[in-house]
């Protein structure tokens, strides 16, 4: 579902107060958090969707990365996962289902923690995600709520994934364009976290469906600043631009755009630009805002981090693209 939907269906509902939960739905963010003890919380997510690409295995593994990525996106560490499925079993082989499990639980074992189950039902359309149970310091969390004007904005991976997989539908992708997408759906978050921490971040978020600028929109508004975001310097994936201009559309980036149009300061940018901003990712980076300082020790830590802008006083709009 587009953010606007969302927050349209969940605006009715009564919001309880209790002072063990640390993060909630409220703030949009990537995971809840639940303190448990004064040095445990437990967090908590889940993640699902239909499959982006073809081999069931590296859909399985990259639908594990993505649901692991909101425990990481919040500082933790992830310890179990449940598997959610939904399978048209008597019309597809089981052997499918069978490697795209396969797939993620590689990823899960990869981040250290462990399947302890799940859920299947029948559905005509495979699809498959997780149900992540992580743990983490309450005195050292990564949320969007703590940005301060003067942070800097470093973003942890390329954008371009959801232009790049519909467009690979039709075989209009290359293929080092398409590996290195794939190769970028399925690194775990877990490096960039961990140092986010180390140089004493406190606020992340991970970009995944709403896209980058859906995200970022999410730190201005729990955090109560502005943010500028240089459209130039953002990564993108190879050959995502070529899939723009080769007429590759989603729907989520369609309603990805309808939610920001009033919280954007558009400048000059390109439609080229505005739709990789938008666009859906799946298993995408961490945008991390730290200190000038901070920033520079986390760039130099994280493989492929790039500062794209600024947190600034609240201003008009949520993001300025310059």
């Amino acid at each position: 579902m587009g953010p606007g939907d969302l927050s349209r269906a969940l605006a009715p509902l009564p919001h309880r107060d209790d002072p063990r939960l640390l993060v909630g739905r409220e703030s949009f963010d990537d995971a809840g958090v639940f303190l448990v003890s004064d040095d445990l919380a437990l967090v908590q997510t889940v993640d699902f969707f239909a499959p982006i690409v073809d081999d069931p295995y590296t859909f399985g593994r990259i639908a594990a990365t993505n649901a692991l990525s909101d425990v990481y996106a919040m500082g933790g560490e992830p310890l179990t996962a449940l598997n959610i499925v939904g399978f048209p079993a008597g019309t597809a082989p089981l052997e499918i289902l069978t490697e795209i499990l396969r797939g993620g639980q590689d990823a899960v074992h990869d981040a250290g923690a462990l399947i302890v189950g799940g859920h299947s039902i029948l559905d005509e359309e495979i699809k498959y995600g997780l149900a992540v149970t992580g743990r983490a310091n309450p005195r050292r969390l990564l949320t969007n709520a703590t940005a301060k004007p003067g942070d800097r904005l470093v973003l942890t991976k390329p954008v371009g994934t959801g232009l790049l997989s519909t467009a690979a539908k039709s075989g209009a992708v290359p293929e080092a364009a398409y590996g290195a997408m794939i190769a970028s759906m399925a690194t775990l978050n877990r490096d960039a976290s961990r140092s986010a921490l180390a140089v004493g971040a406190t606020c992340a978020t991970d970009i995944t469906g709403f896209g980058l600028l859906g995200h970022a929109s999410h730190i201005a508004r729990a955090s109560n600043v502005s943010l500028e975001i240089r459209a130039r310097d953002v990564p993108v994936l190879p050959g995502a631009r070529e899939a723009w201009r080769g007429g590759a559309r989603t729907g989520g980036a369609e309603r990805n755009a309808r939610y920001l149009e009033p919280l954007v300061a558009w400048g000059s940018s390109s439609d080229e630009d505005r739709a990789l901003l938008v666009d859906p990712q799946t298993s995408g980076g961490l945008l991390v805002a730290l200190p000038v300082a901070a920033a520079r020790d986390y760039i130099a830590q994280v493989t492929g981090a790039v500062e794209i802008g600024a947190v600034i006083a609240r201003g008009t709009h949520a993001i300025t693209l310059a």
